[in-house]
């Protein structure tokens, strides 16, 4: 109906097909006031109502304790990188599990702060797996542990939660949140930039133990970075990106309509599947991570000729399979197969992988 393709990306990506139809509903006059989302103000009693039913959906679809704050910020998750050691870090000093990209750059950033120790990294094996337990070498005095749960550029993911004892854990969850259940109580914060799973680009979701929201911040600490400050405004101490919360509110709502994130994870488990076991027969394309640390979010693989991964990007794109080249990082190709999209998008790509390898 729409002539839509099949979108791989690892971010912004496709969102589900019946919020962006909501959306398209709603775009010239929302529940009749006579406005859009884009046009109202974030003071309105409109506006007020959508902001107040995001939160409460996010407690709600992702079974979030009372005793926890949800706040919708900005800056994406590269802001938190800077945030999480200006609000969390008490004593100076704080566990970082390096595992990828994003996750060494929080590393680095949280260094201007404080005493980032490396509890472990897996970079000397390319980031292709994610470390055990026994590998981590956590300091108990350290203010927080910082993880990155789910790597988009290498395709790995956490399928264990850290134990850190009384230390808090913060997790970035930018490409894996609400993809499947997840047991809040074992993290002090998670924050996730939402234009992967939840909504368009432009909004970060901050989740955070009420108890670690401090008021005694250092005074070089911006007022927007302050969790205590957006807290105590609801997340509207200033004006907030209302369009992309708007539509993460549509995006829970979808959550909540297929089953929740129980359903989810069985959907992403078993288009993963699907790819992985095509991946592990095939003669031409291998995925290099280890099969216990295998994302179920973000799939690499790739050729051993990169004229014939450049060759496969060129025509899969044509073929209405976009957004398929890796990241520069990996090189390669990456399925990006976050909750919207499709089993049949999987399949899609299968049978266009099984042919162009017959062809090769």
């Amino acid at each position: 109906m729409y002539n839509r393709i099949y979108n791989f990306a690892a971010g912004p990506s496709m969102l589900p097909l019946p919020v962006l139809e909501q959306a398209k509903e709603d775009l010239l006059n929302y529940k009749g006031s006579g406005m859009s989302v884009m046009e109202m103000s974030h003071r309105s009693k409109v506006y007020a109502a959508i902001i107040s039913e995001a939160e409460s959906l996010m407690h709600e679809v992702m079974g979030i304790p009372d005793d926890y704050k949800v706040l919708f910020l900005q800056g994406g998750a590269s802001l938190q990188f800077a945030m999480v050691p200006m609000n969390l870090m008490k004593t100076g000093k704080a566990d970082y599990v390096v595992t990828g990209n994003f996750s060494g750059k929080a590393y680095k950033e949280a260094a201007k702060y404080g005493t980032a120790n490396l509890a472990a990294t897996t970079k000397e094996e390319n980031f292709t797996r994610i470390p055990r337990q026994d590998e981590l070498k956590l300091d108990s005095s350290a203010d927080y542990v910082h993880i990155c749960y789910n790597n988009t550029i290498f395709g790995t993911k956490w399928y264990y939660t850290p134990e850190t004892g009384s230390v808090p854990l913060v997790a970035d969850m930018s490409s894996c949140i609400l993809s499947e259940p997840t047991d809040v109580t074992k993290f002090g914060l998670i924050y996730a930039g939402a234009q992967k799973n939840l909504a368009p680009a432009g909004l970060t979701v901050v989740i955070i133990r009420k108890d670690l929201i401090r008021e005694d911040l250092p005074a070089f600490v911006p007022s927007m970075c302050s969790y205590a400050l957006m807290a105590k405004n609801d997340s509207m101490y200033n004006t907030p990106p209302c369009w992309p919360i708007y539509m993460c509110k549509l995006g829970l709502e979808w959550i909540r309509s297929v089953g929740g994130t129980e359903a989810l994870q069985a959907r992403n488990i078993k288009k993963a599947k699907l790819l992985y076991d095509y991946l592990d027969a095939s003669k031409l394309f291998k995925n290099p991570v280890s099969p216990e640390s295998r994302s179920l979010m973000n799939v690499t693989f790739r050729a051993e000729d990169d004229e014939i991964n450049a060759r496969f990007v060129q025509e899969s794109t044509a073929a209405g399979l976009s957004n398929l080249k890796g990241h520069r990082l990996v090189g390669g190709m990456r399925a990006s197969i976050y909750n919207a999209m499709p089993y049949e998008g999987v399949e899609a790509l299968v049978s266009f992988m099984e042919k162009f390898e017959k062809n090769v």
